[in-house]
């Protein structure tokens, strides 16, 4: 009995040690005699033969990496930062990272690569760059920079992150001083410019009433214009209507009815019961009447 108990117990201590399991947030590529292997494996267990191949893990989770170094500044200064980088690798290139770089592919590649980057970028900014808001210009061109030599390595860079910023002695003071006095003079500025535009603004206020009134005195004017106007064309229309029927009247006056409408007028006097003395010219046209 304890001979087979010992069999048991070998055999289950062989299977448990050609079994690894590959977590969540992980794959994993088996290398046997030395060897990886291309085919990359998701979560779960994997079996293997402990005497000849093994079972390689690496993340896939976006990985923090923390550097601190000294960043020179274009003045020539240096600048102690802490800087994070955050990247992951690409799934399907983690057997040719392993071959070709190895599991230490992190102070191997990323670091110099970073390193390399940012004392390039961070020496063409002045000091107080790296304090306002061209220190997320600076990241950006850092990760770019590194992305041209990383991504064709089976890495992806997510971001570069200054976090913190150590000026020299006398160095942060003085670059606060010149801020404030970059911000005040910005701050006299816009209120310099806020004057200038209120005074433009009364300027086309009194420009636009002063056109308001020579328009409403040129409407005023051209109202008057148009009245007279009026008047002057009733006038004449009037004065033509009184022409016409003067006209109609005299082509209507004709010698036999000027004659008629005498004689009208004499038996109209003539049956008035007052008493009156007319006097004509002899052809029946009275020149004067008189009554009594």
């Amino acid at each position: 009995m304890s001979k087979n108990k010992l069999l048991i117990s070998a055999i289950s201590m062989f299977f448990l040690s050609s079994c690894k399991i590959v977590n969540q947030d992980e794959v994993a590529v088996k290398r046997t005699m030395g060897k990886i292997k291309p085919i990359v494996y998701g979560p779960g267990p994997r079996f293997f033969n402990p005497f000849v191949a093994t079972i390689i893990t690496a993340p896939v989770r976006t990985v923090n990496l923390q550097i601190n170094m000294i960043l020179p500044s274009k003045e020539g200064l240096n600048i102690n930062a802490e800087i994070s980088i955050l990247y992951k690798i690409k799934t399907e290139e983690l057997p040719k990272i392993l071959s070709q770089i190895g599991f230490g592919f992190e102070n191997e590649l990323i670091s110099p690569v970073f390193r390399s980057a940012a004392a390039d970028i961070c020496s063409r900014f002045d000091a107080k760059d790296m304090h306002s808001s061209k220190r997320a210009e600076i990241e950006v061109q850092i990760k770019s920079q590194m992305e041209e030599i990383l991504e064709p390595r089976g890495f992806i860079i997510e971001r570069v992150m200054m976090k913190s910023i150590v000026m020299p002695d006398g160095l942060a003071k003085a670059i606060e001083e010149k801020l404030q006095a970059e911000q005040d003079a910005l701050r006299m500025e816009f209120i310099k410019d806020r004057e200038r535009k209120s005074v433009e603004i009364k300027q086309i206020q009194a420009e636009g009433d002063k056109q308001s009134k020579i328009i409403a005195a040129e409407g005023f004017k051209r109202t008057l214009e148009l009245e007279a106007e009026g008047k002057a064309n009733a006038l004449k229309t009037e004065a033509d209507a009184v022409m016409k029927s003067n006209e109609l009247i005299n082509k209507t006056l004709n010698p036999a009815v000027l004659k008629y409408k005498s004689i009208q007028a004499l038996d109209n006097l003539a049956k008035s019961q007052n008493s009156k003395i007319i006097i004509t010219d002899g052809k029946m046209q009275p020149l004067l009447n008189i009554d009594k």
